[in-house]
């Protein structure tokens, strides 16, 4: 029996107001087939227009789960680059954006999961932290970051997916090769933890 992934009042509506960014499928102008098949054919102006096109989401996505400015900034750009050299297996019969994200997402949760093993502590972690802090994008309140951020990479990846990004459980379970329940199973739970510590810092 798979566990609903409605969103929780409040929680899920603060994270979509942060994410500004609006989805890929929705900008005006050519066709994603299109600027993918120029792409494909070596033209390097379709190739940057699909790098515009899907860059201001790709960050927000890294920055979201490792919340690091310079890492998010890297992330995306070699997420990308490996979508890239790896365009001529694209099935374009889907959309580019969850692929994609799925490239920045793993990418981000290895990035988290070794920053945690090394366990940073002392003048330069503090400093890298308050940098990271200045750099947050807009929209999401101080409370929301640090409570998206107590989550462990793999909750947070698919609240961020879900909720911030808009891609449907469908989709986040095609990209990530995950169970549908597996995803909705990590939606629910990341929301219920995040209502609750809100809720904590609030009282």
């Amino acid at each position: 029996m798979s566990i609903s992934a409605e969103p929780v009042p409040g929680v899920a509506q603060s994270l979509a107001a942060g994410g500004s960014a609006p989805r890929a499928g929705r900008l005006r102008g050519r066709g994603e087939r299109s600027l993918i098949d120029g792409a494909l054919g070596g033209s390097e102006a379709d190739l940057e227009a699909l790098f515009v096109r899907h860059w201001p989401r790709a960050y927000r996505a890294a920055y979201l789960i490792v919340h690091d400015h310079a890492a998010a900034e890297d992330i995306a750009q070699e997420a990308f680059l490996a979508a890239v050299r790896r365009l001529d297996r694209f099935d374009r019969r889907r959309p580019f954006g969850p692929w994609l994200s799925a490239i920045v997402v793993n990418r981000a949760i290895d990035w988290t999961r070794a920053r945690t093993a090394r366990r940073e502590s002392g003048p330069e972690a503090i400093e890298s932290g308050a940098a990271a802090r200045q750099a947050a994008p807009s929209g999401y309140s101080a409370e929301l970051l640090a409570a998206l951020r107590a989550l462990s990479p793999e909750h947070r990846a698919v609240v961020v997916l879900r909720y911030v990004l808009e891609y449907t459980p469908g989709e986040i379970s095609r990209a990530l090769e995950l169970p549908r329940g597996t995803v909705n199973s990590r939606l629910r739970r990341g929301l219920d933890a995040l209502e609750r510590r809100l809720e904590g810092d609030g009282g």
